[in-house]
């Protein structure tokens, strides 16, 4: 059976203390930004920090973002390579990989 949450594994751990305290809506992204992890299983992230790069530590792809700010996904970490730009509420096509996203990006 999958469960619906599961920890997140992100490079910085200061993403885990951000997210976990409260924040108003100008320094968080309101809502949650999900993709696919390792073995398929789905991750989350509820209310992200706005304009801070976070590296992903592990596979992630198909990004989903059920935000009201936008987000770019980059293929590289920290905010490098390739970008993937999602509105408030789209998501990207399920083999999009990525190694770091950034919410409301500058």
């Amino acid at each position: 059976m999958m469960r619906l949450f599961h920890p997140i594994t992100i490079g910085l751990s200061s993403i885990v203390l951000a997210v976990a305290l409260p924040a108003g809506t100008a320094l968080a992204a309101t809502g949650k930004f999900g993709w696919v992890g390792p073995k398929g299983q789905p991750y989350f992230i509820q209310n992200p920090p706005n304009s801070k790069c976070l590296t992903m530590n592990q596979e992630a792809r198909a990004p989903r973002n059920s935000t009201k700010q936008a987000v770019a996904v980059y293929s590289g970490k920290h905010c490098d390579g390739r970008v993937t730009r999602l509105a408030p509420g789209k998501s990207a096509p399920s083999g999009t990989h990525f190694s770091s996203v950034v919410f409301n990006p500058r």
